[in-house]
């Protein structure tokens, strides 16, 4: 059973692990045990939403809160708990974005491997996406192959128009202590509808 991220993503990328920047190899050795998670916190630089990605993110809140957030902001600080649960193979990480004149906002997501190998993401509600590794530069790539609704234990393929666009995402290494993550949502008719950068750094108790 995979509880970590570092295992399920060296099971995934094969021998492409050995490309990825050394730092960022020791960050993801560090699996969360039950009960006793990880913690990270940095500041967003950059949260910005496009038209339809606020009309979008207004529509999903009640469902999926914190997955597409309506607001553009800058400067706020943002706490992440990456976390594993007895029994489960899941590897879950809950979000609060700490937000400038807002409340703050909570996202919790889990991710897994299926049974056919695939790398999972659940955003809540049984959406979710599949997910594509890649080592480039030495840094981690993620990118969005297909979104999904799963019921009862069957994923439902969601049409590409239904979605918010393709995700892509990047863990970019910066130092030992410190890396980047870039999240961009690009519709194919709408353009780019979300962006999301900050700079993150492990929290040691």
């Amino acid at each position: 059973m995979i509880a970590s991220e570092g295992e399920l993503f060296k099971k995934i990328l094969g021998p492409a692990w050995r490309g990825l920047h050394p730092d960022i190899q020791a960050r993801f050795d560090h699996n969360p045990l039950p009960g006793k998670p990880l913690h990270y916190t940095g500041r967003m630089t950059e949260l910005t939403c496009s038209s339809v990605g606020r009309v979008l993110g207004y529509l999903t809140m009640p469902l999926i809160q914190g997955a597409l957030m309506p607001f553009n902001d800058a400067d706020f600080p943002v706490d992440i708990e990456v976390y594993s649960k007895q029994g489960s193979a899941a590897i879950f990480k809950q979000r609060i974005y700490r937000l400038n004149g807002r409340k703050p906002v909570q996202f919790t997501s889990y991710m897994l491997e299926s049974a056919r190998g695939e790398v999972l993401e659940y955003v809540g509600m049984g959406m979710g996406m599949k997910l594509v590794l890649a080592v480039r530069d030495g840094n981690l790539h993620f990118e969005s192959d297909g979104y999904f609704w799963q019921v009862f234990g069957v994923r439902i393929p969601l049409p590409a128009w239904l979605t918010p666009g393709k995700t892509y995402l990047c863990h970019r290494n910066n130092d030992s202590a410190q890396f980047d993550i870039r999240i961009e949502i690009r519709h194919a008719l709408f353009g780019t509808t979300f962006t999301q950068a900050g700079v993150f750094r492990e929290v040691i108790s």
